[in-house]
Order: C-alpha cells, then sequence, then structure tokens
C-alpha cells in the first residue's frame, strides 16, 4: 500500500490525550486519523461531537421550561402541517 505523511502542528496534550483514546478504542493514532479522513470523504461532512449523553444546560433549561408551558396549558397543539403554517402566517 501506497502512503504519504502529512504533517499537522498540535499541541503536545491534545495528541497524548488522542493517543490515549485511539489506544482505547484499538487504533493508532495514525488509523485514527486515517478514519476520519475516510469519512470525510465519504460524507463530504465534518462533525464534531461531544458526549450526546449528557444534555448541555440550554436543553436542560429548554425541556424545564416546555414541561411548565405544558402544565400551565401554555402551549399550542395543531391538527396538521398546514394549521400549524396558518398559525405561523398569521402571528
Amino acid at each position: 500500500m501506497n502512503s504519504t505523511v502529512i504533517n499537522i502542528k498540535t499541541d503536545p496534550k491534545i495528541k497524548k490525550e488522542a493517543q490515549k483514546i485511539a489506544s482505547d478504542l484499538g487504533l493508532s493514532l495514525s488509523g485514527a486519523i486515517n478514519g476520519f479522513l475516510k469519512q470525510l470523504i465519504r460524507t463530504k461532512t465534518v462533525v464534531f461531537t461531544l458526549n450526546e449523553n449528557i444534555p448541555s444546560d440550554y436543553l436542560l433549561a429548554s425541556i424545564k421550561e416546555s414541561e411548565n408551558e405544558r402544565k400551565n396549558k401554555k402551549h399550542y397543539s395543531f391538527k396538521n402541517n398546514q394549521e400549524a403554517l396558518d398559525f405561523l402566517d398569521n402571528a
């Protein structure tokens, strides 16, 4: 297999942490980066995520606000999409 070298600059702490995580996943850092590049080519997107199992403070506040609105009957309900669109047009 032909290969080429890509040189990047990164913080040494980031490299060390990334190597540890890649190793924990059974990959080399080079293998993880190659996987990222293949995904970039396949999807033509770049996705950075945090732990999706931990909701942000903003999301938690939004959920609480929604729960309060539903509890206090301060929400709208629509029978179909057109009814919702009509509501927005008249707002």
